[in-house]
């Protein structure tokens, strides 16, 4: 859009400085999923931030109040749009374990179609489960759909959450440490014993474990 046609449409006008601004913002957020990645997200000074990111120390605080502020909108921003992709991955499954089940089965190829987001999730740990946006907040959501539908049988659906995050988190840090360990039929039969862990019968759990994926592009 021209910015005659922003100033006619009433949308602001996006400056040169504000496009500035936002690539610097942008670089402070993927320099803060780096440095979680590789496991020194908590230790990281935010000189060491802004050394990462390639900016000036000054140029942090125009942006975020604290390295904390930083890693949590980081956290947030890679969560919510891994979230996305899985969402555009299930659009039009009807079936909450089937929605589940292929969310499962994209998360755990992480490993090797998103190596940059794995490391994030590896390095964040658990403590993933607590961010409002992303992955877990539909994984519940997908949980307590397949309950109320009568698809899952577990009582507590955190508490099945939590089962299912560890189980994801275990095998994305072990294909990081040995990626010839995990493959396709790896993450598949983890997604089968995770179905079968929320109360899907073994034949239902095996099927739905290695039905046809969407295309990656979708992802």
């Amino acid at each position: 859009m021209s910015a005659e046609a922003a100033s006619a449409t009433g949308a602001p006008k996006v400056t040169r400085l504000d496009r500035r601004k936002a690539r610097t913002r942008q670089a402070l957020i993927d320099a803060a999923v780096r440095l979680i990645a590789e496991g020194r997200g908590d230790r990281a000074s935010i000189q060491e931030i802004t050394e990462a990111a390639d900016i000036g120390f000054g140029s942090f605080y125009n942006h975020f109040d604290s390295k904390e502020q930083l890693f949590q909108t980081a956290s947030e921003e890679v969560l919510e749009r891994w979230g996305q992709m899985i969402d555009r991955a299930t659009a039009g499954i009807t079936d909450p374990a089937e929605v589940f089940a292929v969310g499962l089965r994209i998360s755990g190829r992480l490993g090797w179609t998103h190596p940059d987001i794995a490391g994030f999730l590896t390095g964040t740990g658990l403590d993933a489960m607590d961010i409002p946006v992303g992955l877990a907040p539909r994984a519940l959501r997908d949980i307590e759909a397949g309950r109320a539908a009568g698809r899952f049988t577990v009582p507590d659906a955190e508490i099945a959450l939590s089962a299912v995050a560890g189980g994801l988190l275990g095998l994305l840090r072990i294909c990081q440490r040995h990626p010839d360990r995990v493959d396709e039929t790896a993450v598949d039969q983890l997604a089968e014993a995770e179905l079968r862990l929320l109360g899907v019968p073994a034949d239902e759990a095996a099927r739905l474990s290695a039905a046809p994926l969407p295309s990656i592009e979708a992802w």
